[in-house]
C-alpha cells in the first residue's frame, strides 16, 4: 500500500512472524514478566508431550496454587464479614517468598481466631439456652410447689373441721405406706426444636409405654442453636421418669431429635443462684466475643486493603510460570528456548523488553531474538479499539478470518446497522435506542469496572453497535417518515392535496399534485390512505432486492481482492468472473429494471419480465418492454448466465490437477535451501501440505460449490426480502399500538382510561417494539451478513491471536 493513505488495519490482519527466543535461566522470569506487560507474543507449547507434573516449573505453580487458595479463603472470610476488597491497580511491593510467609502467618492467625470465636460463640449460645431452661423449668417447679402448698393447706383445714367420713380412712392408708417402697422420680430438662416437638413427645410415650410425665413450654423468640448457629424456634421440655432404663431410653431419643439437655436443680435457691451465675457468665462472654470480633474485623480490614495487590501478584506469577512451562530447556540446561507468534510491528518492542529484562536481572548474557521461516498458517490479529471490537466480535462469532484474508468487519461497521435500520426504521424508536445507549457510553468508565448481569453486560459490550443501529434507524425513520408510526411534515409541506373531501378514503387517484416533490423521504400524505400498504410494499420490496444484490456483489468483489492478494489467478478467472456474471445476468438485470421503472414511471410488471425471460426468451415482449433492444439484452444475459455455470464448474479442478503435477515435477529437481532450523520447523508443521492430490474430491467439492452458488443466488436474493417483511411488521405493529391503544384511550375523554392507555402504550412500545423487535431485526441482520454476504468470499477457518498478556488475568479468577 502506498504512503498516500493510512493503512487499513482492519481490512487485513496484521503481518505475523514466527520467532524464537533463547533466554538465560537467570533472566527468564523477568523476561516473561516484561513480555506479559507488552502483550504482543503468543507462545507455542514446546512441551506438549509432557504432563503438567513433569514440567520445569511445576513446583512454583503448586506454590502459586496454594497462595491462591489462601487468598480465596481470605476473600470468603471478608465477604462473610461484610468487607469488600479495595480496588487497586498498583503492584504489590513484596516478593513471592515474603508474600508466602505473610499469607501463611495471616491464615494461621485467622484460623485460630475463627476457632476461638466459634468456641466462645458456642459457649455463649449454650449459656443462652441454659438460661432459658432455668427460667422456664423454674417457673414450672415454682408453680408446682405453690400448687402443692395450696393443697396441703386445704387438706389441713379439712382435717381440723372433720367434714368428711372418708378423710380418716385416707389418712390411715397414707400413713400405712412403707417409706422404703416409695419410688424416686428423676427428671431431665432441655430444648427441642419446635417442629420436632410433637414427634418427640409421641416417641417418648411409646418408648416408655406412657411411664413418663412431659411438660413443654414454648420459647417466644427464636433461639440461636449452638451447633448450627442458626435461629431456630424451640420448646423447653421437662420430662419426669422412673428407673434407669427409662432414663437411658430418653437420653437416646434426645440425641436422635437434636434436643440439647442441661442440668437443673430442684432447690429453688440453687435455681436462683444458677440464673445469676449464668447471667454474669453471659455478660463476660458477650464482652469477650465482641472484642474477638473487633480484632478479627481489624485483621480482615487490613487484608482487604492489600488483597487486590496480592491477588494480582499471585495470578501474574502463576501465569508467568504457566508460560515458562511451555518453554523447553536447551542441552546445557542454562537457557530456555521459546517459540511463538508476534506481529511484525512488535519486533522492536519485544527486543527492547528482552534487553531491559537482561539489564534489570543483572544477566551476563542477553536473550537472543530470531525470526523463523515456516509455512504454518499464522494466527489472525486485528488491532481493534472499543468502537470496532464489538463489530469484529460479530464477524468472529461466525468464524475467525484466515490469515490476511479480507475482513468483512470493515464493511460490517456500516452495513450491519444499516440493514438493521431498514427493518427497524422509525425515528422515534431510534431516538429511544439512542438515549438508552448514550447512558451506557456516558457512564462507560464506571460501568466497565462494575459487575453487571449477563444481559446488561452483553448490552454494554455492544453499546457502540447499538449506537450505530439507533443513528441509522433515525435516518431510515426519516426516510419512511414515521415517528411512532405518525408522519410529520419535517422537510416541507406535502406535494399533494385532496381533489375532494372523500379522497382519503379512496385511492391516490383523488390526490392532485399541487407542489414540488417532497424533498426527503416519504411524502406524509401516503399515510392513512388505502393505497399506503400496496405502495410501501412495492417500494420496500424493490429496495430490499437492490440492497441485497449490492451487498452480494460486494461479497463477490471481495473474493477478487482475496484471490489477487494470495496470487490465486484460477479463482479470479474461474470463480470470481463466472459468479459475477451469473448474479448480475439475472438479479443485477432485475435491479436495473427496477431503477428504469422508477425513473420512467412505467406500469410494466417485472414478475412477467423475469418469468418470460426464461420461459419464452425469443417471444415478443409486447407490453413488458421497458426500453429498446430489451429482447436482445435479455438473450445475451441469459446466454451468459447459462455459460457461467460450466465455466465455474469444469476448468478449476483440471487446472488444479495440472498445477499439482507441475509442482511435484519441479520438486524433484529443486535444490534444498534454508538452514537446518527452518527445515526442522517446516517438517514439524507442514506435513499436511504434502498430501496426495485427490482429483475426485476436488471435483465433487467444486460441483457442490457451483450448485450452492447457483441455487444460493436465487435463495439469497429472496432472503433479502426479510428487510421488506420486518420493516412492514414493525410499521404495522407501531401503527396498531398507536391507533388501538393510545388514540382509543384518548377518545373516551376519561382521565383514568387515558392514563391506563398511555401506560399500556409505553410498556407495549418498550417491551415489543424496543426489545423484541430490536432483537428480531438484529438476528435477521446477523443472518444476512453471515450467510448471504460472507459466504461469497469469507473462509473463516483461521484461529485467533492469543498473546501472553497480563491484561487477560484481570478477568480470570483461577
Amino acid at each position: 500500500m502506498g504512503g498516500c493513505c493510512p493503512p487499513m488495519d482492519l481490512f487485513r490482519s496484521e503481518p505475523m512472524q514466527l520467532v524464537r527466543l533463547i533466554i538465560p535461566i537467570e533472566s527468564s522470569h523477568l523476561t516473561a514478566s516484561y513480555l506479559g506487560d507488552l502483550g504482543l507474543l503468543q507462545f507455542k507449547d514446546l512441551n506438549a508431550e509432557k504432563s503438567p507434573f513433569q514440567r520445569t516449573y511445576a513446583t512454583q505453580i503448586k506454590r502459586c496454587g496454594e497462595l491462591a487458595r489462601k487468598l480465596r479463603f481470605f476473600k470468603d472470610q471478608m465477604l462473610k464479614a461484610g468487607f469488600s476488597p479495595k480496588l487497586s491497580t498498583t503492584r504489590a511491593d513484596i516478593s513471592l517468598d515474603d508474600l508466602e510467609v505473610k499469607l501463611g502467618e495471616l491464615e494461621a492467625e485467622l484460623i485460630e481466631m475463627n476457632a476461638n470465636g466459634e468456641k466462645l460463640q458456642r459457649a455463649y449460645n449454650e449459656l443462652g439456652e441454659y438460661k432459658l431452661v432455668l427460667q422456664k423449668a423454674g417457673e414450672f417447679f415454682h408453680s408446682a410447689q405453690s400448687s402443692a402448698l395450696e393443697q396441703h393447706r386445704e387438706y389441713g383445714s379439712r382435717l381440723t373441721g372433720e367434714e368428711s367420713l372418708d378423710i380418716p380412712l385416707l389418712l390411715d392408708q397414707e400413713m400405712s405406706i412403707d417409706p422404703s417402697k416409695q419410688v424416686k422420680l428423676g427428671f431431665l430438662t432441655g430444648l427441642v426444636p419446635r417442629e420436632k416437638s410433637m414427634a418427640f413427645e409421641r416417641i417418648l410415650f411409646r418408648a416408655t409405654r406412657g411411664n413418663i410425665f412431659l411438660k413443654q413450654t414454648v420459647v417466644e423468640d427464636p433461639v440461636t442453636d449452638p451447633v448450627s448457629r442458626e435461629k431456630v424456634e424451640k420448646n423447653v421440655f421437662l420430662v419426669f421418669f422412673s428407673g434407669e432404663r427409662a432414663k437411658n431410653k430418653i437420653l437416646k431419643i434426645c440425641e436422635a431429635f437434636g434436643a440439647n439437655r442441661y442440668p437443673f436443680s430442684e432447690d429453688l435457691n440453687k435455681q436462683a443462684q444458677a440464673i445469676n451465675e449464668v447471667s454474669a457468665r453471659l455478660s463476660e462472654l458477650k464482652t469477650t466475643v465482641d472484642a474477638g470480633l473487633l480484632h478479627r474485623g481489624n485483621l480482615l480490614q487490613t487484608i482487604a486493603e492489600q488483597f487486590e495487590r496480592w491477588n494480582l501478584l499471585v495470578r501474574k506469577e502463576k501465569y508467568i510460570y504457566h508460560t515458562l512451562n511451555m518453554l523447553s530447556l536447551d542441552v546445557t540446561k542454562k537457557c530456555l528456548v521459546a517459540e511463538g507468534w508476534s506481529p511484525v510491528f512488535a519486533t522492536k518492542q519485544i527486543q527492547d523488553a528482552l534487553q531491559r529484562a537482561a539489564i534489570d536481572s543483572n544477566s551476563q548474557v542477553g536473550a537472543i531474538f530470531q525470526g523463523l521461516h515456516t509455512r504454518e498458517s499464522p494466527p489472525t490479529y486485528f488491532r481493534t479499539n472499543k468502537f470496532t471490537s464489538a463489530f469484529q466480535e460479530i464477524v468472529d462469532a461466525y468464524g475467525v478470518a484466515k490469515y490476511q484474508e479480507a475482513n468483512p468487519g470493515v464493511y460490517t461497521i456500516v452495513t450491519f446497522p444499516f440493514l438493521f435500520a431498514v427493518m427497524f426504521g422509525d425515528w422515534g424508536h431510534g431516538i429511544c435506542l439512542f438515549l438508552a445507549t448514550l447512558y451506557f457510553i456516558v457512564r462507560e468508565k464506571k460501568l466497565s469496572v462494575e459487575k453487571l448481569g449477563d444481559i446488561t453486560e452483553m448490552t454494554f459490550g455492544g453499546r457502540y453497535v447499538i449506537l450505530m443501529m439507533s443513528i441509522f434507524s433515525i435516518y431510515t425513520g426519516l426516510i419512511y417518515n414515521e415517528f411512532f408510526s405518525v408522519p410529520f411534515e419535517l422537510f416541507g409541506r406535502s406535494a399533494y392535496a385532496c381533489r375532494d373531501i372523500s379522497c382519503r378514503d379512496a385511492t391516490t387517484e383523488g390526490l392532485v399534485k399541487v407542489r414540488s416533490t417532497y424533498p426527503f423521504g416519504l411524502d406524509p400524505v401516503w399515510h392513512g390512505t388505502r393505497s399506503e400498504l400496496p405502495f410501501l410494499n412495492s417500494l420496500k420490496m424493490k429496495m430490499s432486492i437492490l440492497l441485497g444484490v449490492a451487498q452480494m456483489n460486494l461479497g463477490i468483489i471481495l473474493s477478487y481482492f482475496n484471490a489477487k492478494y494470495f496470487g490465486n489467478n484460477i479463482n479470479i478467472w474461474f470463480q470470481f468472473l463466472p459468479q459475477l456474471i451469473f448474479l448480475n445476468s439475472l438479479f443485477g438485470y432485475l435491479s436495473v429494471l427496477i431503477l428504469v421503472k422508477w425513473c420512467t414511471g412505467s406500469q410494466v410488471d417485472l414478475y412477467h419480465v423475469m418469468i418470460y425471460m426464461f420461459l419464452g426468451p425469443t417471444d415478443d415482449l409486447g407490453e413488458n418492454q421497458l426500453f429498446a433492444g430489451q429482447k436482445t439484452v435479455q438473450l445475451v444475459l441469459l446466454f451468459l448466465a447459462l455459460i457461467s455455470v460450466p465455466w465455474m464448474l469444469l476448468p478449476k479442478p483440471f487446472l488444479l490437477k495440472k498445477q499439482c503435477e507441475n509442482m511435484h515435477q519441479g520438486q524433484s529437481y529443486t535444490l534444498i535451501e534454508g538452514t537446518e532450523e527452518s527445515l526442522q520447523v517446516e517438517s514439524n508443521h507442514d506435513s499436511h501440505n504434502h498430501e496426495e492430490f485427490d482429483f475426485s474430491e476436488v471435483f465433487v467439492h467444486q460441483l457442490i460449490h457451483t450448485i450452492e452458488f447457483v441455487l444460493g443466488a436465487v435463495s439469497n436474493t429472496a432472503s433479502y426480502l426479510r428487510l421488506w417483511a420486518l420493516s412492514l411488521a414493525h410499521s404495522e405493529l407501531s401503527s396498531v399500538f398507536y391507533d388501538k391503544v393510545l388514540l382509543l384511550a384518548w377518545g373516551y375523554n376519561n382521565v383514568i382510561i387515558l392514563v391506563v392507555g398511555i401506560i399500556v402504550f409505553i410498556f407495549a412500545t418498550i417491551g415489543v417494539l424496543l426489545v423484541m423487535e430490536t432483537l428480531s431485526a438484529f438476528l435477521h441482520a446477523l443472518r444476512l451478513h453471515w450467510v448471504e454476504f460472507q459466504n461469497k468470499f469469507y473462509e473463516g477457518d483461521g484461529y485467533k491471536f492469543h498473546p501472553f498478556s497480563f491484561a487477560v488475568t484481570d478477568d480470570d479468577d483461577d
